[in-house]
């Protein structure tokens, strides 16, 4: 913590920390209510987690919802997130969330010709049963992008972790139906897109990109558009505050110079969670083994710490927005979430036990895995059991079920890869028994698990754990069986793939109001100090809401703090656009 009594080097009206689409978002309200501001980013490149997501932004309501016919009922909204983040947050935080997602996309999409937002039904709240819920569900998405239009700046935009190969992308919709290649038409017509669009940026040289690299390049359009600043491998080290305690600038370090600028009007915190601080994370939950988040490697809590120096409060911080996974040989992280939701699997802990509906939202399953493991019976890693016809059927662990293609970036053909079974992660047995002595289960009772299994599958429902009874659930599934998400396990050989507990950063941080602004312990406000995104104790709980929570309140509460901010200045007398 810096004392504001010296001199400063620039001086702007917002400084917002972090070039994700909760900062953007509120760099463009704050720019567009007539403040001067600036986007100061850590990293040498711009989009944060945001850019390395799906792109999707929970928003019931929204404006494409509403032009297609379907307004979900604000106070039926409420009551779903008040059921299921379960008294964690304020009713005041929940009705701010509900009530200004849709006017924050109207706000981008009259900002910019830029932000094009689409609606699809189909994709399910997490809890579409619960009142309120939505079985069509309201995650947003924008359409693909050529980044060629972003210029010189296409080089700074975060690149996925995992590249695909020239010319493969995946729209939100096409990874479902890629997942049914084997299935229908339908995942073999993608198939055949995806290889179309791979021709073509060979001839034509498209750079095209969808889901977060899309959101992200357009959100980066509109910032050049409104020549708002962004200042990358800057980052941002201390707060400064004045003798009151209220924040009044920072000290951002920009090409070999330490700089400290000061704010007339506010900060707002949008640097991330702490997804790589292992020492921190293990601090608040000691059971994580290795630092398998899916999180920005920029992201180690910059943010959040120097919003402790200055006296805010932290909630959630044991919380992350969780994600089953699997580590390659090569370490390379796999998300793991249509293979939970194919029929004929199971998912055991070291008892040889089912423990969860295997097919529950990811949150649930994870949150399941970590209060298994601290009961004393190991369930990370668990193994997910299925056998070879699902191996060769449906697509498992980044195995696309089509004949070989030599020189695939991903495995295909028929075998099991050979580095999978030589580095244990996957286990081939010819039956159940000698597959629990290899991966380390009780054999009796793996095979009275997998006898179980079967016998509920035949009947088709799961009487056990209910997989199979939600419009979530069914998803991913195949949509060819009485029961997407049902059917036994047929003949050897038995495959055991391991699960470990990933994530896709973390969502607990400084604690918030419902106007962004940050509070200390006693609830007092710091002045001057925002935060929104994984930055701030998420809106949601412990829970998760649908596709795209942790999107949609990173750009709202950022759209919120840039406004209350400008209510709050001096020019406050000035038209702020909704």
């Amino acid at each position: 913590m810096s004392d504001a009594s010296d001199h400063f080097d620039h001086t702007v009206d917002v400084l917002v920390i972090g070039s994700g689409a909760g900062g953007m978002t509120a760099a463009l309200r704050a720019n567009a209510a007539g403040l001067d501001t600036l986007v100061v980013e850590k990293s040498p490149k711009f989009g944060g987690s945001s850019a390395l997501s799906g792109g999707g932004i929970w928003v019931p309501g929204a404006p494409s919802q509403r032009k297609a016919g379907y307004s979900p009922d604000p106070d039926g909204v409420f009551r779903y997130l008040k059921t299921i983040t379960g008294g964690l947050v304020s009713d005041e935080r929940l009705r701010a969330y509900v009530d200004t997602a849709p006017a924050m996309m109207e706000f981008l999409e009259k900002t910019s010709s830029w932000f094009e937002f689409v609606w699809k039904p189909g994709y399910a709240d997490y809890y579409p049963e619960l009142p309120g819920g939505s079985a069509r569900g309201s995650t947003i998405n924008v359409p693909e992008i050529d980044l060629r239009t972003l210029g010189d700046e296409e080089q700074n935009l975060l690149a996925p972790l995992a590249l695909a190969p020239k010319g493969i992308w995946f729209a939100p919709k096409d990874l479902r139906l890629f997942y049914q290649v084997r299935q229908n038409w339908r995942g073999k017509a993608v198939l055949v897109k995806l290889i179309w669009r791979m021709i073509r940026a060979r001839v034509f040289g498209d750079r095209m990109a969808a889901i977060g690299q899309s959101l992200m390049a357009r959100m980066r359009l509109a910032l050049k558009e409104k020549n708002i600043p962004l200042w990358l491998s800057a980052p941002m080290t201390e707060l400064i505050t004045d003798i009151d305690g209220n924040v009044v600038g920072a000290v951002v370090q920009r090409d070999g110079s330490v700089l400290r600028v000061a704010v007339r009007r506010g900060v707002i915190i949008a640097s991330g969670g702490f997804d790589h601080h292992m020492d921190w994370r293990r601090q608040y939950l000691p059971l994580l083994e290795k630092d398998w988040s899916f999180g920005n490697p920029a992201a180690t809590g910059d943010g959040i710490r120097a919003g402790e120096k200055v006296g805010a409060a932290t909630d959630l911080l044991d919380e992350a927005w969780w994600f089953p996974a699997m580590c390659w040989p090569d370490g390379r992280l796999q998300f793991m979430l249509n293979e939970r939701m194919m029929p004929a699997q199971f998912v055991i802990n070291g008892a040889g036990k089912r423990f969860v509906n295997e097919a529950a939202p990811y949150m649930d399953f994870a949150h399941a895995m970590i209060q298994g493991q601290q009961n004393g019976i190991t369930h990370i890693p668990c193994w997910l059991i299925t056998d070879i016809r699902s191996f060769h059927r449906y697509v498992v662990g980044g195995h696309l079920p089509i004949p070989k293609i030599p020189f695939a970036p991903v495995p295909t053909g028929r075998r099991i890869p050979q580095s999978w079974l030589d580095s244990g992660i996957v286990v081939a047995a010819d039956s159940f028994k000698d597959l629990a002595a290899k991966i380390g289960v009780p054999p009796d009772e793996l095979q009275r698990t997998a006898f179980r299994f079967n016998e509920l599958a035949a009947k088709g429902h799961d009487d056990d754990f209910d997989r199979g009874d939600s419009a979530y659930d069914n998803y991913y599934g195949d949509p060819t069986l009485p029961n997407p998400n049902l059917a036994p396990l047929g003949k050897p050989p038995y495959l055991a793939f391991q699960i470990i507990l990933g994530d896709l950063g973390t969502s607990g941080g400084l604690r918030t109001d419902e106007h962004a602004r940050v509070l200390r312990d006693d609830g007092s406000v710091i002045g001057g100090l925002y935060a929104t995104g994984n930055a701030s104790a998420a809106v949601m709980g412990r829970s998760y809401a649908g596709a795209g929570a942790t999107i949609g309140p990173a750009m709202t509460f950022g759209y919120v703090a840039a406004g209350h901010i400008f209510d709050n200045s001096p020019q406050s007398d000035r038209e702020v656009p909704a």
